[in-house]
C-alpha cells in the first residue's frame, strides 16, 4: 500500500514541533512539511510523495525529543519511503521529511519550485551509491528520480536516450539485444546520473574516453522550473558545466549517449589470498609498464577484512579472448575464487559482486597517480595492512584500495576545455580508498584514517617520483571537504559563472554535492 501524505498528518506533525523549540532545524522541517504538502496537492497521478509512514494513533507526543519520537517511535516506515532514501552504505542515507518520486518533467519542474520558494534543504538520488553524507540525502524534501526509467534506442542515429532513475547495469541489459552498449560504469548498481555528472571512468575509457566524453545531450530541469534540452550547440556553456560538474545547474532527467557495437568480452572477478601479494605486485606493476593494448584493463583492489589481507582483481578484455599475455602473470596466481570467463558485456557486469550487508557505513577518497611501480603497491599493501591490524579490536571493519591503470588516450577524446571534468588531458591514474564500518559511533575516526592514509600514500608516491600535485582528482571518489580546486582546476572560474547565470537564486545550494 502507498502512503501519501494526508493533511491529518502534516497538522499534527507541525503541531508537535511548534511546541518544541524553534532552532533552525525545526524551522526548516516545518517548511519541508509544509513543502510536502504542497508538493502532494500539485503533482499529478503520474508522480507520488510518500511519507516516513503511517502515523500511530496511540501514545502522548512528547518534545524531550520529537524528531526521534516522530521518526521511530509513533511511525511504522513505508517501503517506498524506505527504497527512495536508501543509499548502498547507510551512512549516506538521513531521513527526509518526505520522498518525491517525480514521474515526468512537469512535476519536477512544479516540485524545484516548491522547494525554491520555502528555501527548504533537498536532495536529488539517482542511483544513491555516492558516499559522501548528504550528498544526496537531506534531512528536508527528498527527490528520488526512480520513475524516470527510460532506455529509448534509436539504431538509425546510434544513440539511446537514457532515463535519470537507472543504474547503468539496467542499461547493458536492454541494449544487449540490439547487440550494442554505452560508456558507463564497471560494477553494477552504479545510477547512470551521478557518475555521468561526475566524469565517469569506464572500461572502455583507454579507447572510448570517460563518460562525459559520450554524452550527446542533456535534459535538464532548470532552478527557475524550465525544460531545457542541452546539446554543444544549444548551449555549449551548460554543456561544458554539465559533463563532470555534478547537480550545480539543475536536475537532469535524461541523458543521451552514444553507442557502440559490442560482441562477447573476457573477464570476471579474481581473488588471491594474502600469501601471494608479492607475486600480484610484481604482476600488476608489469601489465602497467607501460599498458599498451586499450582493449585490456583492470581494476587491483588490496582488501583488509577479517583479519587478513588479500587482493581482488577485476580483469577485463573487449573481446572473446585476451591478446597472448596480457593478463598471463595475473592468471599464473592461484586464486582462491574467480568467474573469468567469456560472456556478453551485460553478464559480466550482472556476475561482479557489489554488495555489502545491511546497515554498513562507508566512505571513499582518492588520490590521482602516474604509475603504479612495485614499490608503492608495495606501500599499499603495508598500508593496508597497517591500518586493518590497528583497528582490529573493532568489529565489521574492512577496506579497499583499488588502483586503476589506464592509456594517456582516455584522456584525449575531447578538446581542450570540453568538459567540467576533467580539467587537463595529463595522465591521471584515480585511486580508490575505501572504509566500511558497522558501527556509528566509528564515524569520525573513520573519515579521519580514510584522510590519513590517503595523505601518506600521496606523500609516498612524490617520494617515487611522481608528479601529482596539480593532477585532477575524481569528485565520485573524493571525500566531503576536498577542496573543489584540486577537482575542477582552471574550469572553477568559468562553472562558477554558469552556475550564477542560470541559478542566481542559488536554489541549488540546498541540495548537496560539489557546490560551486
Amino acid at each position: 500500500m502507498r502512503y501519501r501524505i494526508s493533511y491529518f498528518l502534516i497538522i499534527c506533525t507541525l503541531a508537535v514541533l511548534s511546541a518544541c523549540s524553534h532552532s533552525l532545524e525545526t524551522r526548516q522541517r516545518e517548511d519541508a512539511l509544509v513543502a510536502c504538502h504542497q508538493i502532494s496537492a500539485a503533482i499529478s497521478s503520474h508522480s507520488a510523495v510518500f511519507a516516513p509512514g503511517t502515523l500511530h494513533a496511540n501514545g502522548p507526543f512528547g518534545c524531550t525529543d520529537a524528531y526521534h519520537d516522530l521518526e521511530s517511535s509513533y511511525y511504522s516506515e513505508s517501503p517506498e519511503y524506505s527504497e527512495d532514501i536508501e543509499h548502498w552504505v547507510s551512512s549516506s542515507s538521513q531521513p527526509s521529511v518526505c520522498s518525491v518520486e517525480p514521474g515526468n518533467v512537469e512535476d519536477l519542474s512544479k516540485i524545484l519550485l516548491i522547494i525554491a520558494s520555502h528555501r527548504v534543504p533537498f536532495a536529488v538520488k539517482g542511483g544513491g551509491h555516492i558516499m559522501n553524507p548528504g550528498f544526496s540525502s537531506t534531512r528536508g524534501v527528498h527527490i528520488a528520480m526512480s520513475r524516470f526509467s527510460e532506455i529509448n534506442y534509436d539504431a538509425s542515429t546510434q544513440t539511446v536516450d537514457v532515463g535519470a532513475g537507472l543504474a547503468f547495469n539496467d542499461v547493458y541489459d536492454a541494449l544487449e539485444p540490439f547487440g550494442v552498449t554505452v560508456v558507463g560504469a564497471r560494477l553494477p548498481g552504479i545510477g547512470v546520473a551521478g557518475f555521468t555528472l561526475g566524469g565517469g571512468f569506464s572500461w572502455f575509457s583507454n579507447d572510448r574516453g570517460l563518460a562525459v566524453d559520450n554524452v550527446l545531450a542533456f535534459g535538464l530541469v532548470l532552478p527557475n522550473g524550465t525544460y531545457t534540452d542541452v546539446n554543444e550547440s544549444s548551449n555549449p556553456d551548460l554543456f561544458f558545466g554539465l559533463k563532470g560538474g555534478s547537480n550545480n545547474f539543475g536536475i537532469v532527467t535524461k541523458f543521451t549517449f552514444k553507442t557502440y557495437p559490442q560482441g562477447q568480452v573476457w573477464g570476471g572477478t579474481y581473488f588471491i589470498r594474502g600469501d601471494y601479494l608479492d607475486k600480484v605486485n610484481a604482476a600488476i606493476s608489469k601489465f602497467t609498464s607501460p599498458l599498451q593494448d586499450p582493449k585490456a584493463s583492470l581494476m587491483a583492489g588490496y582488501t583488509f577484512s577479517n583479519g587478513s589481507a588479500s587482493a581482488a582483481l577485476w580483469l577485463f578484455y573487449n573481446g572473446p579472448t585476451p591478446a597472448p599475455g596480457t593478463f598471463d602473470d595475473i592468471l599464473a596466481i592461484p586464486a582462491y575464487q574467480q568467474n573469468v570467463s567469456t560472456q556478453s558485456f551485460a553478464s559480466l557486469i550482472r556476475n561482479i559482486p557489489n554488495t555489502l550487508q545491511p546497515g554498513a557505513r562507508g566512505v571513499f577518497n582518492t588520490l590521482s597517480l602516474t604509475s603504479h611501480p612495485e614499490a608503492l603497491l608495495k606501500a599499499v599493501v603495508n598500508e593496508t595492512t597497517f591500518w586493518g591490524e590497528s583497528l582490529i579490536s573493532e568489529p565489521g571493519i574492512s577496506s579497499t584500495y583499488i588502483l586503476q591503470p589506464f592509456l594517456p588516450s582516455a584522456f584525449t577524446h575531447g578538446p581542450d576545455g570540453s568538459s567540467a571534468f576533467p580539467f587537463s588531458h595529463r595522465l591521471m591514474l584515480p585511486a580508490c580508498i575505501s572504509y566500511i564500518w558497522t558501527n556509528s559511533t566509528l564515524d569520525a575516526l573513520m573519515y579521519e584514517v580514510t584522510r590519513r592514509s590517503t595523505r601518506h600514500l600521496a606523500l609516498v608516491a612524490e617520494a617515487e617520483g611522481q608528479d601529482i600535485a596539480d593532477l585532477p582528482l575524481y569528485g565520485n571518489y573524493a571525500i566531503f571537504r576536498t577542496p573543489l580546486e584540486r577537482i575542477y582546476g582552471e574550469n572553477l572560474g568559468r562553472l562558477r559563472s554558469i552556475k550564477r547565470q542560470y541559478d542566481p537564486n542559488n536554489v541549488m545550494a540546498l541540495t548537496g554535492g560539489w557546490k560551486f
